[in-house]
């Protein structure tokens, strides 16, 4: 199946965005599509074949899950590769992070293969959402 792409411009530093995208204490910040969902829990552990794990949880306590996988690749400060669900699964939805730097921004690009249960311009917007929030995150705390 085709990959679908989200994208945003951020402007900071490398290492900040960085670490914003890879460290828990900041995904907990940013990692949810609309103010009444939070990320009340997130574990990473970034290395190849390292696993992570993101509690994704409506505040109203209606609903909630957990995104797991594990990275197949990192090029620290230009490239996440990553399944998303566990290494049992034959056919994983993979997923490619691509940060690059121009100027006094950084460009984040994000291709996922999409599930098959939702619409895929829901899912993209979905995306794009928690995309546009890490954004803000990134913007609103660097130094």
């Amino acid at each position: 199946m085709e990959k679908l792409t989200v994208y945003t411009r951020i402007k900071g530093s490398m290492e900040h965005v960085w670490n914003c995208f890879n460290q828990s204490e900041h995904i907990n910040n940013w990692n949810f599509a609309s103010d009444d969902w939070h990320c009340p829990k997130s574990q990473i552990d970034l290395k190849v074949g390292g696993e992570f794990s993101h509690t994704m949880a409506a505040k109203d306590g209606s609903f909630a899950f957990d995104l797991t996988g594990y990275f197949t690749e990192i090029e620290p400060y230009h490239l996440l590769r990553y399944n998303l669900g566990g290494k049992e699964i034959e056919e994983p939805r993979e997923v490619v992070v691509k940060f690059s730097s121009e100027d006094e921004f950084i460009y984040v690009e994000q291709s996922f293969t999409p599930e098959n249960q939702n619409p895929l311009e829901m899912q993209q917007m979905g995306w794009q959402a928690i995309l546009d929030n890490f954004k803000s995150y990134c913007e609103k705390t660097e130094k």
